[in-house]
């Protein structure tokens, strides 16, 4: 679990019970309802990664666009309050870029999001190549975290960060993968295959 989660979740079992004590018990019931979904909401389950040479989801949610952009080809999920919101990385090698950018709280699941939401880039660089994925904020979600630094070493599926209360991500893959996910299509962070090398 997300250590946020269990700070979330004190804060508001503290709030219920001053305003339960002040008022009537029954007025923190909603409280402990919000302690409970944090709790739930900032999970941060194991999961299986696939071997061989696979770029693997960096985060749970729908596809929502499969689009060429030049030589590349960007995929955008989209992760409502119900996905797990931890994001991995899709392939093994070093973080050779984070680029912070400022911008909008659009809807996350708009195509506008993608040039003009508040987001997070990460390059990864490894023997299968190089990935950009960015951590893009959304309408509810306000707060981008990012684990990492230039630098680092990571594995396929390694744990990055996270986005707090729905957001999205999308991949920028160049011409040396073949998409293996097409729109619709729901997936799972670290273990779900987005691309596989040629």
């Amino acid at each position: 679990m997300v250590i946020d989660g269990i700070y979330y979740a004190l804060g508001l079992l503290a709030g219920g019970a001053l305003t339960g004590y002040l008022t009537k018990p029954a007025y923190s019931i909603p409280f402990v309802i919000l302690a409970v979904f944090c709790l739930w909401f900032f999970r941060d389950p194991d999961r299986e990664i696939p071997a061989g040479p696979v770029a693997v989801s960096p985060a749970d949610g729908v596809v929502v666009a499969v689009r060429p952009e030049g030589e590349q080809t960007r995929v955008s999920i989209f992760l409502n309050v119900f996905d797990v919101h931890v994001n991995r990385s899709p392939i093994a090698g070093k973080i050779t870029n984070i680029r912070y950018q400022p911008g909008k709280f659009l809807v996350a699941s708009k195509p506008e999001a993608t040039t003009d939401n508040e987001q997070n880039f990460i390059t990864v660089e490894g023997p299968q190549g190089k990935i950009v994925f960015s951590q893009i904020a959304g309408l509810i979600a306000r707060r981008i975290i990012c684990y990492k630094n230039v630098g680092d070493t990571v594995q396929a599926g390694d744990r990055v960060g996270y986005i707090k209360f729905g957001s999205r991500v999308d991949m920028f893959l160049g011409p040396e993968w073949t998409i293996a996910v097409k729109q619709g299509e729901r997936v799972a962070a670290g273990s779900g295959i987005i691309a596989r090398r040629k």
